[in-house]
Order: C-alpha cells, then sequence, then structure tokens
C-alpha cells in the first residue's frame, strides 16, 4: 500500500506568515533605505536583512484602482509570483507597490517585469557577495 503525502525532497513552495513585512515599521525601513528597480507596473523597493529568507511586503494602492476586487487580484498575482521565486532570493525584504492596473490580460507581461527586477535584485546579491 502506498501512502500519498508531502514530498520532503522538493523545498516547500509556501508563504508562510514568517516570509511576509507585516509592521508598518518594516515597511518604513524598507522606503528607508531608498534602493529600488522600477518598471511599467511595479516599483520593488529593497532592503538586504539579517534574517536569511526574504520577506514581501505590498502596497495596491486605491488611487491604482478604485474597486477592491481588482487590489486583491494584483496582490494574489505578486503574492504567487513571490512564492514561485522566493527559494533563488537571499535574505531580503521587498515591498513591491503596483505603479499601475493590470489584470488578467496583462499577465504575463506583469510576471516577466516581476522576474526580470528578482533576476537584477539576485544579480546584484550576487556581486555585493563576490566583491
Amino acid at each position: 500500500m502506498k501512502i500519498i503525502g508531502i514530498d520532503h525532497s522538493r523545498p516547500a513552495l509556501n508563504f508562510p506568515k514568517k516570509a511576509r513585512l507585516i509592521k508598518t515599521d518594516d515597511f518604513s525601513s524598507v522606503f528607508s533605505f531608498r534602493k529600488r528597480i522600477t518598471g511599467q507596473f511595479l516599483v520593488m523597493h529593497y532592503q538586504y536583512n539579517q534574517l536569511g529568507w526574504p520577506r514581501l511586503g505590498l502596497v495596491v494602492a486605491g488611487e491604482t484602482t478604485q474597486l477592491s476586487v481588482h487590489r486583491n487580484y494584483m496582490k494574489r498575482v505578486l503574492r504567487e509570483l513571490f512564492r514561485a521565486q522566493q527559494r533563488n532570493l537571499k535574505n531580503v525584504d521587498l515591498v513591491v507597490r503596483t505603479q499601475k492596473t493590470f489584470c488578467d490580460t496583462d499577465y504575463s507581461m506583469v510576471e516577466k517585469e516581476f522576474f526580470e527586477m528578482i533576476s537584477g535584485l539576485c544579480h546584484q546579491t550576487d556581486q555585493q557577495e563576490n566583491g
């Protein structure tokens, strides 16, 4: 009899509470660090942390879109993109802020932009460690 369960050989792709920026002070410290990467849809603010794992905070302002349904969709998409890439990140706090409303038709562009930002950030992190 074969028991189906969790495959422990692969790293977890979840989004635990420890991977979230929740407190205002955490957001403020990332914003005050003044490092960011800007794209068409997103602005990614970042600051290195001493925790040993990446954390994500999201800012989807009401000025971006008035409908909460759209804001919640954008947050779900950004959380999912982070969740899929978090094992590639070092110890960094990210605050992703939306600049422009996006919907399901823009998903591939947003995904590409997010991955390019993450790869640029990983490249910077590797240069800091090696140089």
